[in-house]
This record gives structure tokens, C-alpha cells and sequence, in this order.
């Protein structure tokens, strides 16, 4: 017997796992996301990608700027089965969470009890961790603490960036979702508590840390270029220019930390050096260095700090 079910995400990772539970067996009653947002620039209204993909496939859709006792009388109303979360984007508060045979889950994406928090897939990539996964665990009141029903490893590859990690992580927590509910719905699961003696945080990507430091290995500079793609992008300022480093690979060079060492836009850093192979000034398309190179002039010797 199908379970019913309530989907709470919002980006492009939580439309993956959507557009599966769409297509499964299972009946989503409902779909939650966070409210649409104005664009920096101008007035146009952005909506998630999972706020689009419920409009066209005319899936019940709720983006409330609370989850307050609207939603907990609506959510009784509907009476699902399961409530699975994916990226929402919101912490659900504890009154949800005491709904008697309602569970609440969700698709996080790490290996908890690593990673616990708002951007484990940055995290690891940042911290050079060599692989990573998906944890399908009940949630609770604390932050991603509760019992894990199901997890499963992926190994990072040095060329991830956060996009293409994200896009490996999501198609195994589709799969891990189905598996997880199919146990659920035979009432044949089994729940494994976190170790608290190994947590660890991915606190928020605060745009402050964006900024390039030449003073950091050239192993550690790839690493944040990576975890920091596409947003909000690792960046450095040339003669007040701000520029986004969007793909580069470490080189074996030296020279002076933040030193331009060819006409190649390779850096040094402190221990030996970056090559820039795609760079966008901002407010500028993506270009490959080769093409930006050709009407953006920085000399060889000249300093960026």
C-alpha cells in the first residue's frame, strides 16, 4: 500500500528527490518550499526550482513564510503518512514534530553525524574531505541529530565542484528515499543513533569567506574555488575589479603569495601556485582565460593582495 506523503524543499538538489517521489508509487498530497525572492537587481520575482516543478506538474503547493499553527492545522488535515524533507531551508519546529503517526524525515547530505547543518556538501568539498554520502534519518528537535534509517558513501572526486557534487548526492538520496519509505510503508526499518563523540558542523557559507587569500597552500585555494561554485563563487579584486575564479587547477610553481607568475594567470600562493582556466568578471559572462585574457590586460610581476 502506497504511503501519503508532504515534501518540504526547495533547491535544485530537493527538486531531484521531488521529481522521483513524483513518479513513484507513493502519493505526494502536498509540496512545501521557501516563499519566491526578489532578484538583487530589478523587481523580478525568483520562485525555487521546486516551487516551478509543483506549478507544472500541478502538485498542492504551500511556500508560508512560517510554519505556524496555519500549517499545523493543515498538515493534520491532510493526515500523511510521512513528511519528507529535503533542503527546505527551514528548521521545523518542534509542534510538527509531536504529530502522533506522522514521521518526519530527511535527505541530508552528508555522512552524519558529520556535517551536521545548513551546508555539508560545500563542507566537505572545502575541507578536502575523500568521500562523503547520504543519511536518511528522522528528524528531531536538535539539528540533524536524530537516528539515521539508511546512509550510503560516495567518493569525492578532485575535479567536484559544489553543482556536480550536489547532482551526484541528490540521485542517491533518490534512490535511498524509495528504499527508506519502502521500508517504512512494511513497517521493516530499523533506526541507528548518531555518535555524539563525532559531530561535526557545516556552518552557513557566510560571503565573507569568498574572498581569495593568496596566503593559503594551493591545494586548500582549488579546494574553496571548488566548494564555493557556483555561489557564491571565490573571488579576488585586480586594481578594484572584483574577479570569480570559476574553474582552476593547482600547478607546480612558485612564487610570491598572490604573485602573477605568466601570462597564463597563474598565482602563487604559499605553497606553490593556481592556474585560472575560467574566470568571470562580475557582471560579466563566464569566460575561459584564454578569451579574458584577450580584453582584460594583468601583467606577469604584478601583485594581487
Amino acid at each position: 500500500m502506497a504511503l501519503n506523503l508532504i515534501f518540504m524543499g526547495t533547491p535544485e538538489f530537493a527538486l531531484t528527490i521531488l521529481d522521483t517521489l513524483d513518479k513513484s508509487e507513493h502519493n505526494v498530497l502536498c509540496v512545501y518550499t521557501q516563499s519566491p525572492k526578489k532578484s538583487n537587481r530589478g523587481q523580478k520575482i525568483n520562485k525555487s526550482p521546486v516551487h516551478l516543478f509543483s506549478e507544472k506538474k500541478k502538485i498542492n503547493l504551500r511556500y508560508p513564510a512560517n510554519l505556524d499553527e496555519v500549517e499545523i492545522n493543515f498538515i493534520k488535515k491532510l493526515d500523511p503518512d510521512v513528511v519528507v524533507v529535503a533542503a527546505y531551508g527551514k528548521i521545523i519546529p518542534e509542534k510538527f514534530l509531536k504529530f502522533k503517526d506522522i514521521m518526519f524525515i530527511n535527505v541530508h547530505a552528508s555522512l552524519l553525524p558529520k556535517w551536521r547543518g545548513a551546508a555539508p556538501i560545500q563542507r566537505s568539498i572545502i575541507e578536502m574531505d575523500k568521500e562523503t554520502g547520504i543519511s536518511i534519518m528522522k528528524i528531531v528537535s536538535k539539528l540533524d541529530a536524530g537516528p539515521y534509517l539508511m546512509q550510503e558513501k560516495i567518493l569525492i572526486d578532485k575535479n567536484d565542484n559544489y553543482l556536480s557534487l550536489s547532482k551526484k548526492l541528490s540521485k542517491l538520496g533518490s534512490q535511498l528515499i524509495i528504499k527508506s519509505l519502502n521500508q517504512i510503508e512494511k513497517k521493516n526499518f530499523y533506526l541507528t543513533n548518531q555518535d555524539e563523540n563525532s559531530v561535526t558542523y557545516a556552518k552557513k557559507i557566510n560571503k565573507n569567506e569568498s574572498e581569495i587569500k593568496w596566503n593559503l597552500p594551493s591545494s586548500k585555494l582549488i579546494a574553496k574555488i571548488n566548494g564555493l561554485n557556483p555561489f557564491p563563487g571565490a573571488w579576488f579584486k585586480h586594481k578594484g575589479t572584483r574577479l570569480k575564479i570559476i574553474q582552476a587547477v593547482e600547478v607546480n610553481q612558485s612564487g610570491a603569495e598572490g604573485e602573477i607568475l605568466d601570462d597564463n594567470l597563474t598565482i602563487g600562493c604559499k605553497n606553490n601556485a593556481i592556474r585560472i582556466l575560467a574566470i568571470q568578471k562580475e557582471g560579466k559572462k563566464i569566460l575561459s582565460t584564454k578569451n579574458f585574457l584577450s580584453g582584460y590586460k594583468i601583467f606577469k610581476g604584478e601583485k594581487i593582495h
